[in-house]
């Protein structure tokens, strides 16, 4: 396990979870003190190491998540007119973040100063980067790390993770732009200043080409300063050919260079035109 932000008792409450439950209030007390540095930022489920850039996973706070799930009581709680019967309460303590009416986000979630939300979803884990823009009806799911400015467009949905262990988190890295009603999940990678088109799904397993030269690149990852759209590979099975999804990488940019949005826009609409 990589070094850890929480305490090792989690660990310990872990192994003996099956015989946990609410009436053990020294192990909610724990777990609730665990997550209280998740929702401040002062731990995080995973992130980029600098070194190797690998996404690491800091178990032990998948771990201290799993275990509120058991150790809390479904509890009621009320935003103005709306009831919530929940374990799991909303988040109330968001520092310098603007959040428009409509926007949700659950105790564990941690969106730092500068952050913008829309009438979104943030789950449990999620942390979310300065300058970022978590647009309409997008969702950030459990554990999912979103980098600094970036924008997560209308619709878009961000995968969760909490089980099984081996499965890596969600990463957006900085500078990213994820386009309407694309999905992004199955730990799958969206590499520093990389854009994609409406529509795309990216899961771990994607495979992605070069437009230019055919390459495959590496699989569930979106390349580092590159545009990409949706686009399908052909594939013969018993039953006929057919198109399988892929991630097509159209164009590269130059790192930090930052492309005027109505172009962005076009260069999108004119890959799907018909030739």
């Amino acid at each position: 396990m990589p070094s850890s932000d929480l305490p090792a008792e989690i660990d310990a409450l872990w192994a003996g979870r099956e015989a946990l439950g609410p009436a053990d209030t020294g192990a909610r007390d724990t777990v609730v003190a665990a997550i209280d540095l998740l929702d401040r930022g002062a731990a995080r489920v995973a992130w980029v190491d600098p070194g190797s850039d690998r996404v690491v996973v800091d178990e032990r706070a998948r771990r201290a998540i799993l275990l509120s799930f058991r150790l809390l009581e479904v509890a009621e709680s009320t935003t103005g007119p709306f009831r919530h019967h929940d374990r799991i309460p909303l988040k109330r303590d968001f520092p310098g973040v603007r959040v428009v009416p409509g926007a949700i986000a659950r105790w564990g979630s941690h969106h730092e100063p500068g952050v913008v939300l829309m009438p979104s979803f943030t789950n449990i884990g999620g942390y979310v980067g300065a300058g970022t823009l978590v647009d309409t009806w997008a969702t950030v799911g459990s554990c999912a790390q979103i980098g600094r400015n970036v924008h997560l467009a209308g619709g878009v949905g961000i995968g969760g993770v909490l089980e099984p262990p081996t499965a890596a988190p969600v990463v957006v890295e900085d500078d990213c732009f994820v386009g309407s009603r694309s999905l992004v999940v199955e730990g799958a990678r969206v590499r520093t200043g990389a854009k994609l088109g409406a529509g795309v799904v990216l899961t771990g397993s994607t495979r992605v080409y070069d437009a230019e030269t055919g390459d495959e690149l590496p699989r569930g990852e979106a390349p580092p300063w590159s545009v990409c759209v949706g686009a399908t590979r052909p594939r013969s099975y018993g039953g006929g050919a057919f198109g399988m999804s892929c991630l097509l990488v159209i164009k590269r940019l130059e790192p930090g260079e930052v492309h005027d949005k109505l172009a962005l826009d076009l260069l999108f609409r004119l890959h799907g035109e018909a030739e």
